[in-house]
């Protein structure tokens, strides 16, 4: 039996290296005053085809639940956002800076950064309509990188500002009707043949590649390069109007994140979409927004790509699968002696192990050295002594039972000054 196409099992180490992404993505959000919240995985699938019409339920993993209502795994986060937001807004000093990790599904072919299920965090500003705000948005984007080793040389933020686009648009009286598909074929550009692009824009051809050679200019950009600059961070951007992000409901700046040598789809993305809350709640509410999303599977390729990257996550989960004290049970007549000690070290916070069936002496230490415990507590023939063993140093001492909790946290207490 294996798990069906682009879903995952996740192994132990697995499962840590996907909490070592969630804890630095906790973190870093923090440290930026965002705040943790989540809804559910299952929403109404009306609630999808009024952001993206339609064509989106191709996408879904939708079926009719046992009360006749249509459903759907959620696909992302964003009009659950909008939902919580109309009727809770109220309650909350504006802006609302919001964060959540998820799980999120997607019922389309799997490829290589692309799965059917994927967890992502998602961080959002909603209520600040201030330039400000998009520079702190892509600083903390910045930020969550950097908490995993990678560096300028290693990814990049693209920037840009959909307002090219839709000025010119404007200008040239095209209808709204093709905003969205002449943004995306903007969107594709890069990706495919020039001459392609050129048959689907038509007579828009030539200045869609006047502003492209030209690079963009832009006060608002370069207002948000400066911003990042004061930060010490604008080694990390690149202006490109090329970045449009194809979803109908941007507004203004907007921006993805790819690694510099070019080998993976994008990292994150994201932007300025102040008028989508007030589509999604019916117009029961209207604020300005931005957000942006990162997903684990291509964030764990970068990592997994780059030696110091993937050598600092290692190096953690490795330390994080240590515990700290082995109980070795030399005589079974000690165990109960024993397990009261080890209730009494783990509730006191540390990590305990110990054979849960009888076992030669000489095999339990090994158990110890391999599950890296820091100290081994022997039960044996020396009890109402234990004998303890520092397994870094091999220095041995005994110790009366009734003060052990305390001796091993005098160990711990010097070995975390030393």
């Amino acid at each position: 039996m294996q798990p069906l196409p682009g879903f995952r099992d996740f192994l132990p180490d697995d499962c840590a290296a996907r909490n070592y992404i969630f804890a630095r993505w906790r973190d870093v959000a923090r440290r930026y005053g965002f705040v943790e919240w989540d809804g559910p995985l299952l929403e109404p699938t009306d609630l999808y085809r009024k952001k993206s019409g339609a064509e989106i339920v191709d996408q879904l993993f939708n079926f009719i639940d046992k009360g006749e209502r249509e459903v759907a795994l959620r696909p992302e986060l964003t009009p659950t956002l909008a939902r919580v937001i109309a009727a809770h807004e109220r309650e909350f000093k504006k802006p609302l800076k919001w964060f959540s990790i998820g799980q999120f599904f997607r019922y389309e072919k799997q490829q290589r950064g692309r799965l059917r299920e994927h967890f992502q965090l998602n961080c959002d500003i909603v209520g600040e309509a201030a330039l400000a705000t998009d520079i702190e948005l892509i600083a903390l984007g910045i930020d969550i990188l950097r908490a995993f080793g990678f560096t300028e040389k290693d990814f990049v933020v693209r920037i840009s500002d959909r307002e090219f686009w839709t000025e010119l648009l404007r200008s040239k009286n095209v209808s709204t009707d093709r905003w969205d598909e002449l943004l995306q074929v903007i969107d594709k550009s890069e990706r495919e043949p020039r001459a392609k692009t050129i048959e689907k824009l038509g007579n828009l051809a030539d200045p869609v590649f006047a502003i492209l050679g030209e690079g963009g200019k832009s006060e608002k950009l370069e207002q948000i390069v400066d911003g990042l600059h004061t930060r010490g961070l604008s080694d990390y951007v690149d202006v490109d109007v090329r970045i449009v992000r194809g979803l109908a409901y941007y507004t203004g700046v907007v921006f993805e994140v790819f690694d510099r040598a070019g080998k993976l789809r994008a990292i994150a993305g994201g932007g300025r979409y102040d008028n989508l809350i007030e589509q999604l709640s019916d117009g029961a509410i209207s604020m300005p927004a931005l957000g942006f999303a990162m997903g684990d599977v291509v964030l764990g390729e970068l990592i997994n790509e780059t030696p110091r990257a993937r050598d600092a996550m290692k190096e953690t989960i490795a330390a994080e699968h240590k515990i700290d004290v082995y109980i070795v049970i030399a005589k079974e007549q000690r165990r109960a002696d024993a397990l009261a000690q080890i209730q009494q070290l783990r509730d006191r916070g540390y990590r305990v192990n110990y054979p849960l069936t009888a076992e030669k002496v000489g095999k339990q230490f090994q158990t110890a050295e391999d599950l890296g415990a820091s100290l081994a507590l022997l039960y044996g023939d020396e009890w109402p002594q234990v004998k303890v063993k520092n397994l870094a140093t091999r220095k041995e001492s005994l110790i009366a039972h009734q003060g052990l909790p305390d001796s091993v946290a005098k160990f711990f207490n010097v070995t975390a000054s030393a």
